[in-house]
């Protein structure tokens, strides 16, 4: 596991999981907003695996919200 800027354990999920976080869009549409730059950020693994730490995608949520004040 991956550890957080605190030091702690960080959950890594799969691309899978995060489609289904996400509400099952579709892994095509995952891959795009990453070539647009729009995806939350993903760790490369020695495999080609992708990884998007849980408060990364937490964040990249967050940052999403209708009604924030920026």
């Amino acid at each position: 596991m991956a550890r957080d800027s605190r030091g702690r354990t960080a959950e890594l999920l799969t691309v899978r999981q995060v489609l289904d976080e996400l509400g099952g869009i579709s892994r095509r549409t995952f891959y795009r907003w990453r070539e647009l730059r729009l995806a939350p950020a993903c760790i490369r693994l020695p495999n080609g695996e992708l990884r998007v730490r849980r408060d990364v995608l937490n964040d990249w949520l967050e940052e999403r919200a209708e009604g924030v004040a920026s």
